[in-house]
């Protein structure tokens, strides 16, 4: 089948992340084939098995355990691999693990002269993307993160809920580190073309708006460690978002996510993949979109991309 029609995803990790990925995938009908790679050969033989028996409820698709060869010719690679975020833990305190375990499957991929995307979800998500992009000279637009297009999810949620808007009708994004020096940009949210201090203030003028924004703000940036408490991993919304992302790339769609990318003077800052607005297609990143920030806004992202760069040194210490 020519690579333009096959639409074929890799994904890289069979555990909760990857096969909840896997099966909203397949409900999507966005791929045409999904492929699972594992090095857990139960795990991955079990998941496929299970998945292909909702083959009569799905879209024409074939399922299958993957191997190394099937980077070469895959539309999308997503990577999900890694040791899982336990309770009380930080993305960052991640770190030593899962860089091993990337740098093991970059150069898997790398040895399979890979022609597609390279997503990664393999937290912390950015110093991950980063050290990616390290082990390959695949281009950097080509490599990108998962970032934090879960996290604006979260964002439109939560403002839906307040502004009682159906949350489709919500632009907003969360910036930064997907982690905790991410931050609303409120500068950016908007309901019908109205800014959202705008929208609120017609609405409800007799409410604290801006504590209001300071609990959303909070509660978005608390949420994986809640869920991490109350059932130990999150998986279905990310699941929902790797698909956004997937479907921008499978379809060339040209839309604007906040995946995490490598900056080039963008922002004033270099040499650290953060998440900000992007247009994405079928090769990955086409436009990183350099909105104009107001100073308090910038600085967060400032702030947020030094506590990247930070965790980054601590790999090379």
């Amino acid at each position: 089948m020519d690579k333009q029609h096959q639409r074929k995803v890799a994904i890289v990790g069979a555990g909760a992340v990857g096969s909840t990925f896997a099966y909203a995938l397949a409900q999507s009908g966005l791929a045409n084939q999904i492929v699972l790679i594992d090095q857990n050969k139960d795990l991955v033989q079990g998941q496929v098995l299970d998945l292909l028996h909702g083959d009569p409820f799905f879209p024409t698709v074939s399922i299958r355990e993957g191997e190394s060869a099937d980077y070469h010719d895959a539309e999308l690679i997503v990577i999900t691999a890694g040791s899982a975020q336990k309770a009380g833990e930080t993305r960052l305190q991640l770190l030593q693990r899962n860089a091993k375990i990337i740098q093991s499957i970059m150069k898997d991929i790398n040895q399979q002269n890979p022609t597609g995307v390279v997503l990664v979800v393999s937290n912390p998500v950015d110093v991950m993307t980063h050290v990616a992009l390290q082990c390959t000279n695949i281009e950097s637009n080509r490599i990108i993160g998962s970032g934090t297009v879960l996290d604006s999810a979260r964002l439109k949620q939560k403002l839906s809920q307040f502004c009682d808007v159906d949350v489709h009708n919500v632009h907003a994004y969360m910036l930064g580190e997907h982690g905790d020096s991410e931050f609303a940009a409120w500068s950016m949210a908007n309901i019908a073309g109205t800014p959202i201090d705008e929208f609120f203030s017609l609405h409800q003028p007799q409410s604290d708006w801006h504590q209001i924004k300071q609990k959303i703000e909070e509660d978005v940036r608390n949420s994986a460690y809640h869920i991490i408490d109350y059932k130990g991993a999150t998986y279905y919304a990310v699941g929902l978002a790797l698909v956004r992302i997937a479907g921008a790339i499978l379809r060339g769609e040209k839309s604007v996510l906040t995946v995490s990318t490598l900056l080039n003077g963008e922002y004033g800052l270099d040499n650290v993949c953060i998440s900000v607005p992007c247009i994405i297609s079928n090769s990955g990143v086409t436009k990183v979109i350099e909105h104009k920030l107001p100073e308090s806004e910038l600085n967060s992202l400032h702030t947020s991309a030094q506590t990247l760069k930070n965790a980054i040194s601590k790999l090379h210490s």
